[in-house]
């Protein structure tokens, strides 16, 4: 495991107001129009934490979105009500969910196809909510994507393969089908001329973050972020650094594998530009296998983020297997490969030896508030099963 701090902060920085509380409140009225939303759980790990020698230890469990099995629809969705209530000429608070899924809302958009590039996760959100709309989703998923996750996507009805190229090039691939066929582009990276959709994107993710704060039984002092182009580290970090503005901002640590690690680069780099990561990126994080940084994503990181961490395969396994396995009557969450990467980092930082200076680097100790968001359930479940049945991956 391999630390970068991010550049420093002018002291005129603030956080954006497009993450504050109120923006995101809205936001998850959207989300609340839902008959199928609730909140989803904020365990409290008594028990771990006592293990681990910090006061507490909080998992945001969402693997219970929407039947879902994952976070990812918060972003979708609202990125998707945003266009249609923008094609239609209405604020979106005028189009609930109801209203939006109704044969009169149909008729005057006509037919619409809805495409992105995707692991698995985002994928099932987009095909989802085009589903409701009864309209047509097209996805693209990288090689090495597990059939599991494309069965999923195809359940919702949508029109799902597996290419032979990585994360990266797959979103070039669907962004230009959306350019020559007229379809709606719904990606969580940005790029100049491309920042809408991904805004609201990122907003959807919102949801998330604010109903941690409502749950939490006190301000935490670490928050762990997994980032795949960052959208969803950003989201929670702007949110954050809003809600608990100047010094009483938590620390927040971004985690990436060491395959794909373009958020670790570009701040260890710290000279304005954004660094990719091209070629394989062969990690069974497959929803953080992402090589390019969301711009829009990295200008609230740069701000609101404090660490970049990169770590191998085995510090997830690990965090699986300490999630599925709960210490003493500690609720258990069954996480996946990319949800649990943050558990499993702050694990190992406060139990391995080989992490006491990065461990005393972070501030970590017995007064520790730690919250990590278990972004996803078991969406591979023959890959769970590997890890947490037979233990592959293992810690050296």
């Amino acid at each position: 495991m391999q630390a970068a701090v991010f550049p420093r902060k002018p002291d005129a920085w603030q956080a954006p107001a497009w993450l504050n509380e109120q923006t995101i409140q809205e936001v998850r009225q959207f989300h609340a129009s839902f008959p199928m939303y609730q909140k989803t759980p904020l365990r409290d790990l008594e028990n771990l934490a006592g293990l681990m020698g910090i006061r507490k230890f909080l998992v945001k469990d969402e693997s219970y979105r929407f039947g879902l099995n994952a976070f990812k629809v918060l972003g979708g969705s609202y990125a998707i009500g945003n266009y249609l209530a923008k094609k239609l000429g209405i604020p979106l608070k005028d189009l609930p969910y109801e209203r939006m899924i109704s044969d009169e809302i149909h008729r005057k958009l006509g037919e619409i196809t809805f495409i992105t590039a995707t692991d698995g996760n985002h994928g099932r959100g987009v095909a989802w909510t085009a589903h409701q709309l009864k309209q047509h989703a097209v996805v693209y998923m990288p090689k090495g994507t597990s059939p599991e996750r494309l069965e999923n996507i195809r359940k919702e009805g949508a029109e799902a393969s597996i290419t032979d190229l990585n994360y990266d090039d797959a979103v070039r691939k669907a962004a230009q089908e959306a350019r020559e066929k007229g379809w709606v582009l719904v990606q969580d990276t940005s790029w100049e001329g491309y920042e809408d959709i991904p805004r609201w994107i990122i907003q959807g993710y919102g949801t998330m973050a604010l109903e941690a704060y409502e749950q939490l039984p006190e301000r935490p002092t670490h928050i762990f972020l997994q980032a795949g182009v960052g959208s969803m580290a950003s989201a929670v970090s702007g949110f954050f650094a809003n809600v608990y503005p100047g010094k009483e901002k938590p620390v927040i640590v971004i985690v990436e594998p060491e395959q794909a690690d373009c958020i670790f680069r570009t701040a260890q780099a710290a000279d304005g530009r954004l660094h990719a990561v091209t070629g394989d990126m062969p990690t069974m994080m497959a929803g953080l296998a992402c090589g390019e940084p969301c711009r829009l994503g990295w200008e609230v990181l740069a701000g609101a983020a404090d660490y970049a961490l990169r770590c191998d395969d085995s510090i997830t396994a690990q965090g699986m297997r300490i999630l599925g396995a709960p210490a003493g009557d500690d609720p258990r969450v069954i996480s996946g490969e990319s949800g649990a990467v943050t558990s499993g980092t702050a694990a190992s930082l406060l139990t391995d030896d080989r992490y006491e200076q990065l461990k005393e680097k972070l501030h970590l100790d017995r007064d520790s508030v730690v919250l990590c968001f278990s972004t996803e359930g078991a969406t591979d479940l023959l890959n769970y099963r590997r890890v947490v049945w037979d233990g592959e991956h293992a810690s050296l």
